[in-house]
């Protein structure tokens, strides 16, 4: 019987189990738990761990995180640490790069923004605040690409998810290689074969999707782990980004495409740990009752405007605000976010919650409020895992069955009104914070020049 060893490196954990030909789970989950590990070495050591504890198998598929950063000095060791979708230092160099550059152009070829998020802006970042260290730099990867002990290659979808790719012709592209005076050959080669029966790490939300059974364009996938997404993985001739999404290739066929939240189950630890401990039933209070109106983006934005600079913040505060009226209002201003999203993708008629943030019921329900569709929870435990076992069988021609659904989490018509208010409230408190940042910093910029 054919064994898959599947891996999933996420931002806070790292898991392995085998899998049978049918992508049923066998034996136990290994698993272990980090908070943000920025050290290459480390990760590394954690995540080879779980894979000794998990057992041999006849092939292995790794799931990861993508965007991260790493680059290896000519003897393959780090030269630096791993910089991840949540280091938003490189700010200022996406904004540089968007003086240079048809932002547009970029993501009409790429699928991606120029964005702190992704390689581009990271490079140009290491290029200008440490030279020495981007020259020592032989060659750079994701961190999924140290994971196997060989030559490291880099899968198509990892790739793709670095905004440094071209989507038609699937190799570096030549316009963003130039500006940021990069060889391609400081770059890994992009493979989707194995290698001793290893295949090459493929992007977490390829395999969240593939795991929970969410391909096709009609079935989003509306996953909240670390951060959230809203995607959905179809075959595709046309490999045309819209306006606000991404555009990933993630094989030969098909593509991944949707937009991403950098506010997700860390909001939650962030309220966890700075709220007094509550345990109410928010999703059951008065719909937007409490007066606040929430910018979910502590961690920064990506989808659907990819500002450099928004960040979150939280307007009607009284001495009369409580802490389960910013609990509420939080769920609420993610949920209105990922509504902005899904009016970007029209076509999708069936949404999946999947990732560890479903287990919370206050938040899908107040999700399903939102969007005013139908939430079906995945009955996938491990979507992202159960997806890296999924395409490794998908390769060896294996038919595998769509992942099991649980309940559906019906919306409720009579708070349908005030939440699309609510969401109005939020887009205006967003247009405001992020032109007042923008003044705010093109005015300490006049200043500074003008200084002797």
């Amino acid at each position: 019987m054919t064994r898959v060893l599947a891996i999933d490196v996420g931002s806070s954990s790292a898991r392995a189990q085998l899998f049978d030909e049918r992508a049923e789970p066998v034996g136990q989950l290994a698993q272990t738990k980090y908070d943000g590990e920025r050290d290459p070495l480390r990760l590394v050591e954690l995540a080879r761990g779980v894979i000794g504890e998990a057992g041999g198998a006849d092939y292995a598929g790794i799931s990861c995180f993508g965007h991260s950063l790493v680059g290896l000095g000519s003897d393959g060791r780090p030269v630096t640490p791993i910089l991840d979708w949540r280091d938003l230092r490189s700010a200022a160099a996406a904004e540089g790069l968007l003086e240079r550059l048809d932002g547009a152009a970029v993501h009409a070829r790429t699928g991606c923004h120029i964005h702190p998020s992704y390689w581009p802006a990271k490079l140009a970042w290491l290029a200008q605040e440490e030279p020495d260290v981007f020259a020592a730099a032989e060659r750079f990867v994701g961190v999924q690409e140290l994971l196997p002990e060989h030559e490291p290659t880099i899968s198509l979808s990892q790739a793709s998810a670095t905004g440094l790719l071209d989507l038609r012709e699937a190799r570096w592209d030549g316009e963003l290689l130039a500006a940021l005076g990069l060889d391609e050959a400081r770059l890994p080669r992009i493979a989707d074969e194995p290698i001793d029966g290893w295949y090459p790490a493929l992007l977490d939300g390829v395999c969240s999707n593939l795991g929970s059974g969410c391909t096709g364009r009609g079935r989003a996938a509306l996953m909240i782990g670390t951060s959230g997404a809203y995607r959905t993985l179809y075959e595709t001739g046309e490999l045309r980004p819209r306006p606000g999404l991404f555009l990933y290739r993630a094989d030969e066929q098909r593509v991944l495409e949707g937009g991403a939240l950098s506010d997700g189950g860390n909001l939650r630890q962030w309220l966890e740990g700075t709220l007094l401990s509550d345990e109410g039933n928010v999703a059951e209070r008065p719909p937007d009752g409490h007066g606040l109106t929430f910018l979910a983006l502590l961690g920064g934005e990506r989808s659907p405007d990819w500002s450099t600079r928004a960040r979150g913040a939280i307007h009607g505060l009284t001495l009369a605000t409580t802490s389960h009226d910013v609990r509420q209002a939080a769920y609420e201003g993610v949920a209105c976010r990922f509504a902005e999203v899904a009016d970007l993708m029209p076509e999708v008629q069936e949404i999946v919650a999947t990732g560890g943030g479903i287990a919370d019921d206050d938040w899908v329900q107040i999700l399903a409020d939102v969007l005013e569709r139908p939430l079906t929870r995945s009955a996938v435990p491990e979507a992202s895992l159960r997806g890296a076992a999924v395409a490794v069988l998908e390769r060896l021609g294996e038919p595998v069955a769509h992942g099991p659904l649980g309940e559906v989490v019906e919306p409720r018509p009579d708070r349908f009104e005030a939440y699309r208010a609510a969401r109005k409230r939020q887009r205006r408190l967003y247009d405001a914070a992020t032109w007042a940042s923008t003044s705010f910093l093109a005015a300490a910029a006049m200043c500074s020049a003008s200084m002797p």
